[in-house]
């Protein structure tokens, strides 16, 4: 599609008049945008009964095109609010995608009706706002065939997210907590997909979270995208504790940004707070309909002091407590009765329900009782509206408000203290017939410290909202606030919306997508696991399946071979209760050791104790103990140590006292005592506070011991202490090159590991063949268990594959003929 003229002001966007389906129209670069519903308008002509459509102006979704580039095509992908008869959805989608560049996703009505009002606001809709369905007759208990209501809408908006693409170069972005599996189920049909997610509503902490049944399906889902955008950083900070208790994954922060490795992936999380679109509610402020309102309302409450309350009826907006806390400060301040006026403008409810039934009876109830107890002939202390009102209503009510107060319990971004302010910031037709004469704009917010603009409103009175002596208090202090107080707080606050606005957001999230995308664009992706248990793995473009064919084809063909195995996690599988070695691998061992041409070591980091117990009937296996502190060429040799016996180890007393502090205040933890080292194991404890305590040990035993001759490493579950020089890499490094020193130079290199440190052996056997001559260059086999991001060049799936590959090596030998 071309697009020659676009004007994003105000009202919407223009389109110019030339062919929508120019040919060229395949090579512009397009923001994808999905949504639940469409920024648009919809109703049926009465006369022709055809459908009319036109932008929505008040959706943030199109607003959003200030903060996109000129040179980007913007399509949108949703939801229409109606439903559109199956014959008639072809030509609908043809005039949407032509004159507004939007792509609808027709959902039946049954589905509809369960993914949109059962599952997303009946289950996730109260969960992440705090709501617990304790008993059937307090909430929505789970329903399984929701969820599946859920995946299959999933489906349908994924399928035209595909269509709506020209290239690879194109961004997805992905709004809201109704389309949480849609980067899993883009990404397993286009595994480079550049996805962005941003969620609107608030994320709940780990401890309601998990309640949720289908917790992890829908964190998963998350995870397949490159940038998860929150309005706060509490909402990401649950999120990111969620990956961590549910997941076991862990983030870090770098540069500022902050990250999570899935499968080799970098996912960021982006804290962008939303804003609004300034110019049009400074071209709103000007229109006739809203001067006229204005005049209306300032003639109407002439001499009270207007509070302004703008909430959706909801459950969670916190209406009822807003007022029964203004009933208590009528009751405490009789000089404000007659004088204070509580406007409550209550916007039509999203979806119907027993509890939004109840909040309105409940909300009428107590104004009611208020008005009556309190009014007067001519004066009602709240003034409520339960129906839809235009929006330069509104804005002439922002106007004139001399507070705005947002009492919400739980809520996202909420952008009315926002709009309130640029509202009375005003212009000078507004000013004047609001009698102001000098540029002296004021404003006055009272908001919830439950709401997401909450920490950017510095200048505001913040609340809770369960404490009505507390909200009174804020009631009857905003009424007495000076002039002067009022200013400064309404400067403060206007210089940070206008410098927030909705294209600063646009802005600042894309950027971040961009940046992400290019980090993780040069990596070769593998598709894993089915349905929702997809994950797309992210490797360097080298590595590959190790084939057994090919590995016995050269072992076949060698004569000097250097064998290296990990044990836990390689030739012992890692959730194995009983960790000695069975009779099974210790025959395998001994075959492949009594061929003489075959130099085998276990590389591991266990004590020598320990291994030489266990592989004591393997009289030819070298071991290469405590990550290589401690080798042993084969049962007869003595023992070596790396570095030499004799090393100060007068930092364990230190050490060992630090780690014992840490254990007794972290609940499963405890420390292992190693000859050359001693670590800190956490793996029974709390993931999170494990993690926590991990990081600040860590900190703690660095600064400690900056001065002496030791290594603080955090591996997996543990912090670890041991001397310098001390790694699997050294130990490889230094058992090949005794090889070479006695005239056997291995020409084929075996090394299987599976954890992070079994890639200083794959690094150190890399970097070893490169030193070499072309001629005299080993062939090299680095393996790791498991399809993960590794410096290995080749992995194999478990480890009773490792098995096997040993067991396919000793068969072979009886075919290998010595030249």
């Amino acid at each position: 599609m071309k697009v020659t003229d676009i004007v994003s002001g105000a009202h919407g966007v223009t389109v110019g008049d030339e062919d929508l389906a120019s040919p060229t129209s395949i090579f512009l670069k397009r923001q994808v945008v999905v949504a639940n519903f469409l920024p648009l308008q919809t109703a049926r002509d009465k006369t022709t009964g055809k459908w009319c459509f036109e932008w929505d102006e008040d959706s943030l979704l199109l607003q959003m095109k200030d903060g996109f580039s000129p040179e980007i095509e913007v399509v949108y992908v949703g939801s229409l609010k109606v439903d559109i008869d199956a014959e008639e959805q072809e030509e609908v989608s043809q005039e949407l995608l032509e004159e507004f560049k939007c792509i609808p996703t027709f959902l039946a009505p049954h589905l509809q009706r369960s993914f949109y009002h059962g599952f997303c606001k009946g289950h996730l809709w109260p969960l992440f706002h705090y709501m617990l369905p304790i008993s059937a007759a307090q909430g929505e208990l789970f329903d399984k065939s929701l969820f599946g209501a859920y995946i299959s809408a999933n489906r349908i908006f994924a399928d035209k997210a595909v269509e709506a693409m020209n290239s690879d170069e194109d961004y997805i972005w992905i709004h809201d907590y109704h389309l949480m599996l849609l980067p899993i189920l883009l990404r397993k049909r286009l595994s480079q997909v550049k996805l962005g997610f941003f969620l609107h509503s608030p994320f709940p902490s780990s401890e309601i979270y998990k309640t949720l049944p289908v917790r992890d399906q829908l964190l998963k889902g998350l995870l397949n995208a490159d940038v998860i955008g929150f309005q706060t950083f509490d909402y990401a900070r649950h999120f990111l504790s969620c990956c961590s208790r549910l997941l076991g994954l862990d983030y870090k922060f770098k540069h500022g940004y902050i990250g999570i490795e899935y499968f080799g992936r970098i996912v960021s999380i982006k804290i962008a707070p939303v804003g609004v679109h300034v110019g049009r509610l400074e071209k709103l402020l000007k229109c006739p309909t809203t001067i006229a309102k204005v005049q209306e309302i300032k003639q109407k409450f002439k001499g009270k002091t207007l509070f302004l309350g703008i909430d959706d009826m909801d459950i969670f907006k916190g209406m009822s407590l807003k007022l029964l806390a203004f009933e208590v400060m009528l009751q405490r301040n009789e000089n404000l009765r007659g004088k204070i006026v509580l406007i409550q403008i209550a916007n039509p409810p999203r979806t119907m329900g027993k509890n939004v039934i109840e909040t309105r009876n409940e909300v009428i109830s107590i104004v009611e009782r208020i008005n009556s107890v309190y009014g007067s002939p001519g004066y009602e202390p709240v003034v409520f509206t339960d129906y839809s009102i235009p929006y330069h209503v509104k804005i002439a009510y922002y106007v004139m408000a001399d507070c705005c107060i947002v009492n919400a319990v739980r809520d996202g971004m909420n952008l009315v203290p926002y709009e309130y302010v640029v509202c009375r910031q005003g212009t000078e037709e507004i000013d004047r017939h609001r009698g102001i004469n000098m540029v002296r704009c004021t404003s006055t917010l009272i908001i919830s410290e439950f709401i997401g603009c909450s920490p950017s409103l510095s200048g505001a009175i913040k609340v809770n909202p369960w404490s009505l002596q507390d909200v009174a208090d804020a009631l009857s202090h905003a009424s007495e606030l000076s002039e002067n107080e009022r200013q400064l707080h309404h400067e403060k606050h206007y210089r940070y919306v206008i410098s927030h606005h909705v294209a600063y957001w646009v802005h600042s999230f894309l950027q971040e997508l961009e940046r992400a995308c290019q980090g993780n664009c040069n990596q070769k992706y593998y598709r894993l696991g089915i349905g929702l248990n997809f994950r797309v793995v992210s490797l360097s473009p080298d590595f590959r399946k190790l084939s057994v064919d090919e590995l016995v084809s050269s072992y076949k063909r060698t004569n000097r071979r250097a064998i290296f195995l990990d044990y836990d996690g390689t030739i012992m599988p890692a959730g194995s209760a009983c960790k000695i070695p069975s009779t099974r691998l210790i025959s395998i061992l001994n075959d492949l050791c009594t061929d003489p041409q075959n130099t085998v070591f276990i590389v591991s980091g266990r004590e020598r104790t320990a291994l030489g117990e266990w592989f004591c009937s393997c009289t030819n296996l070298g071991i290469a103990a405590e990550h290589g502190y401690f080798i042993r060429w084969n049962i007869d040799s003595d023992w070596e140590s790396s570095p030499p016996f004799g090393v100060s180890f007068e930092w364990r007393n230190t050490v060992e006292q630090v780690m014992k502090s840490y254990t007794e205040a972290t609940d499963g933890s405890f420390i292992e005592s190693k000859e050359s080292a001693l670590v800190w194991n956490y793996e029974d404890a709390d993931f999170e506070f494990g993690s926590c305590q991990a990081k600040e040990l860590s900190s703690h035993l660095e600064s400690l011991l900056a001065n002496d001759p030791v290594v603080v490493q955090r591996g997996h579950y543990i912090v670890e202490v041991k001397p310098q020089g001390v790694g699997k890499g050294r130990a490889v490094d230094k058992i090949l090159g005794q090889l070479v020193a006695n005239g056997k130079p291995p020409e084929l290199i075996i090394c299987v590991g599976n954890d992070r440190s079994d890639e200083d052996m794959f690094q150190s056997i890399n970097n070893a063949t490169k030193k070499e001559s072309s001629t005299a260059a080993p062939e090299v086999f680095a393996c790791t268990v498991g399809q993960k991001p590794s410096s290995a060049k080749y992995y194999i799936d478990e480890t009773s594959d490792v098995l096997l590959l040993l067991k396919a090596l000793v068969q072979s030998k009886n075919k290998i003929v010595s030249p």
